[in-house]
Formats: C-alpha cells, structure tokens, sequence
C-alpha cells in the first residue's frame, strides 16, 4: 500500500510454498498525472491510496467496495462455507438466529441424557474467532428481496453481492400443524432438553402413581417415524428404560416402559437396503421396541395417538417423520417442490439469480450423475464447498464457467442402540457391532472442537462400562409441568 506522498513502492506475493514474486514498480508520473486531474477538477488533493490485487492482477483503489457475502445459517452448509471461502476481495457476514453450530446428528443423545447440550455445540464465534474478514451476527432472517439485493433480518437490513442460502429444515407435519402442540420435533437444543425433561418426569409421576391407568400412560412413549431420527430415538428409549433406570426406582420398574415406533411406510429406513432395514426392526425389537409398519397415523391430541382401528395413550409423543425447508423460501419468487425445497440450477445458483446459492436442506437438485441430492449433513458440506469455489473462481477471473454440482455418497449410517447399528458404505453392507464402531468413530471424526471430541468418548466409555447416563437432571420446571407432591 502507498500514498500519493510516495515516489516508488515494492510489492511482494507469494505464490504457493516457496515461490516469492517481488514487483517494484516506480509511480511517480502515474501519481503525478492524477495531482493534474484532481487540479483540473478544481478539487482539493488529499493523498490517494491503491492496492494491488493479486487475483486480477489490477491496481485498484483501495477505497472500492469489497464483495459483500451473506451466509444465512450456521449450520453443516453455512458454516462449511465460512470454514473454506477465503478471498481478499470479499468479506462475510454470516447471521444465525442461535449464537452456537449445532451437531445435529448427535442431537438426539441429548434428548435421551447420554449427553449434556454443550457437548455437542460450539459458538459459532469462537469456531471463526481466527477469520478476521468473517463478521457473525445473531439475528433472525425475515425474507430476501432478490432484486434488490437484500436481507431483511428482524434487526437490520443487510445488501449482499452474493448470498448463500443454508438455513436448513424445520419439522413438517404434512398440513397438521396442529399435532405439533403435542408431538414436538426434534430440530434445536431447546427441544431435545424439552423432550428429556418429559421423559424424565414421567418416570418420576410414574413412581408416585396409584391409578393403573394413568401409570400405564406415563410408562408409554410413542415416536413417530421410521427414518434414522426415530429409529435412534425409539432405540435410545427402549435402552434407558431397561438399563440404566431400572436400578434407580422402587415402585415401578422401568423395564415395563412400552416404547412403540410407528412407520407409515412398509419398512423402517428407507433410504437403506431393504436387509439392512429388516437388520434394524430385528435390533429394535431385541431391545423391547414395538415397530408398527403401515400405520400411517390418523390424529394426534394430548397424550393420544389415532391409528386405523387402534389408539394408544401415552405421555409422551414424539414426531420423526417429516421435514420441510424452512419457511425463508417462501419469499423467493421461484419454484419449490413440496417440501418447500428451492428448484436450484446445476451449479446450486437460483434461475435468473447467479449471485444466490441454495445449500443443504433448502435446496432440490438432481445431480450431473442423474441423482437426486439427499437432505443430509455430508451432502450440505458438499454443496457448500462447491458454493465456496464458485464464487471464489468469479472474484478471481473475469467470466469463469459455472461447474455443476456432483453429489460424492460416502455411505449411511444409523445407530439403534448398544453396539447396534446399520451401515452401508459403497457396497459394502453390515450391522450389528462394527456397524456400531464405525458410527461411533465416523462421528468423533466431524464433531467439531477438540474439547467436544474427548467429553463425548469419555462420556460413550462411561456409559458403555457402566450403564448409566450423567446426563439425568430435569431442570426447566413451571408450575405446570411439576410432580405432584407426595
């Protein structure tokens, strides 16, 4: 950098390793015929400074504007994003209406007290503490206005150049949004605290129960949905009940807990081979899981679920069955299919709008290879790396070919209980304990921040040995939801 005070000036750029360009370049007569502009225009010479971009191999002021990126989200996508976009060109915002990532595939340990909730999250500031360019903000986003270039969040306005889409899905209950009052999802912290603090409860109301009735309500759980979500959940349930809080109570026994999963479909996990899908209704059913297939459910009220011809009372209802994007995409005037997914072009970019991406869960894609992009964590970070380049490319050359988006499966994996688990990586197949290993390790692997990485191995080896689980406190109660006194 140097001013108009300056006769020469040196500039150096590394390239690579090892190699070191050093340009000098004297500057005197440009300077002096910009003095001779700034006086032609009677103005009033300050001193004027430049840069040398590197990337497009241009002088330009240093005053210009550098490119404006808006990430909305700081889940898998957003956060991938962040971690590999890195132009000198450009600054990030990224916004998100929580302060911390999520590990999402973890969530559900929370809910059913393998794990406390900061073992798997970590505020999103401290993950970019080292990005200087990064600006993060907690705040909700609102709606885009794409012709104007902006996002209106509940705080701000924000005006982007480009704009990377990755706010995820939310839970969708197929056109009942009223079950959600008595089903609740499994999407935040908030409620997988909310449904261990449920859980919990009712074996306490259990113990102090007279009525058979109602203690048999209270001992009944019912999840709905057979993809990994209810399949873990359903799982983790039936081996809470059985070994790990069956020592702690006198008057009831916790073993007799009814865990039943309901799946509308023929088979649980769908997405698998259909042996591995029988290998999981066999593990589950080890455990003491009722797995009801076709059974799509009727109606949900309180402490109710309606199937055709049957209708179970329980405590505690839990929904796994559906997914929508989130409801961001209904201010973009483009086309969705029915999950509410954005139609995005080859390369993740919306029609007529090349500055925007779409990533993760609000996008709809068939890939270059003729297959449609799953709604899971491996393929968000995919796609926002591919975002990544994208717009690295163009802040870095004039008019670079846009690249479509090739989805790389590395494999599924879902785990069901105490060295229970499917998975299936390429064309290999397995289940039972190595399926296990391997979920355990693969999901060491991508959890963020060291700290996290040991307190969850600690935590798997304790209560592997032991049968027991540290994370049993209830906390959150209101007047509403206390046990009764004795």
């Amino acid at each position: 950098m140097y001013s108009g005070r300056m006769e020469t000036a040196d500039f150096r750029y590394e390239r690579g390793w090892n190699q070191h360009l050093i340009i000098s370049a004297s500057l005197s007569a440009t300077i002096r015929d910009i003095r001779d502009l700034c006086r032609a225009g009677n103005q009033r010479s300050r001193g004027f400074q430049f840069a040398f971009s590197m990337t497009g191999g241009t002088l330009r002021p240093m005053g210009q504007q550098k490119k404006r990126v808006v990430v909305l989200g700081a889940g898998f996508g957003g956060l991938t994003f962040c971690q590999h976009f890195d132009h000198p060109d450009a600054t990030v915002t990224i916004v998100d209406r929580q302060n911390h990532h999520l590990f999402q595939p973890l969530l559900y340990q929370v809910a059913t007290a393998v794990l406390s909730a900061p073992e798997i999250a970590q505020p999103v500031r401290s993950i970019l503490s080292d990005r200087p360019d990064i600006n993060v903000l907690m705040d909700e986003a609102l709606d885009v206005n794409l012709d104007a270039r902006t996002v209106r969040l509940k705080k701000t306005t924000l005006p982007y150049d480009y704009l990377v889409l990755a706010l995820g899905g939310v839970t969708s209950y197929f056109g009942h949004p009223e079950w959600e009052r008595f089903a609740p999802g499994l999407k935040s912290l908030d409620d997988a605290l909310m449904i261990r603090r449920r859980i919990l409860l009712a074996f306490e109301q259990a113990e102090a129960e007279t009525d058979r009735t109602i203690h048999n309500r209270l001992m009944t759980i019912v999840v709905v949905g057979g993809g990994p979500t209810g399949v873990e959940l359903a799982g983790a349930f039936a081996e809470l009940s059985r070994l790990v809080l069956r020592r702690d109570f006198h008057h009831i026994d916790p073993a007799e807990t009814r865990v039943v999963l309901i799946e509308a479909g023929p088979r649980l996990l769908p997405q698998f081979p259909p042996e591995l899908s029988q290998s999981a209704r066999l593990q589950l059913e080890a455990l003491g899981v009722e797995v009801r297939t076709n059974d799509p459910v009727e109606s949900i009220e309180e402490h109710r679920v309606q199937l055709k011809g049957e209708c179970i009372e329980a405590e505690n209802i839990l929904w796994a069955a559906g997914i929508a994007a989130s409801p961001l995409t209904q201010s973009l005037d483009v086309k969705r299919d029915r999950a509410g997914r954005v139609m995005v072009e080859p390369d993740l970019s919306l029609p007529r709008h090349p500055e925007v991406f779409v990533v993760g869960d609000m996008a709809h894609l068939i890939d270059v290879d003729g297959k449609p992009v799953p709604g899971v964590s491996p393929a968000a970070m995919q796609m926002a790396r591919h975002a990544a380049s994208q717009i690295e490319d163009e802040l870095s050359m004039p008019h670079p070919e846009r690249r479509p988006f090739r989805y790389r499966d590395r494999g599924s994996m879902a785990t069901i209980g105490r060295s229970a688990a499917v998975a299936q990586m390429g064309q290999l197949k397995f289940a039972g304990l190595p399926a296990w290993l391997a979920w355990l390790f693969v999901h060491l692997i991508f959890l963020i921040g060291f700290r996290n990485k040991v307190a969850v191995f600690l935590q798997w080896a304790y209560a592997y040995l032991t049968c027991k689980r540290g994370a049993r406190i209830i906390t959150g109660l209101t007047a509403d939801n206390k046990p009764p006194c004795p």
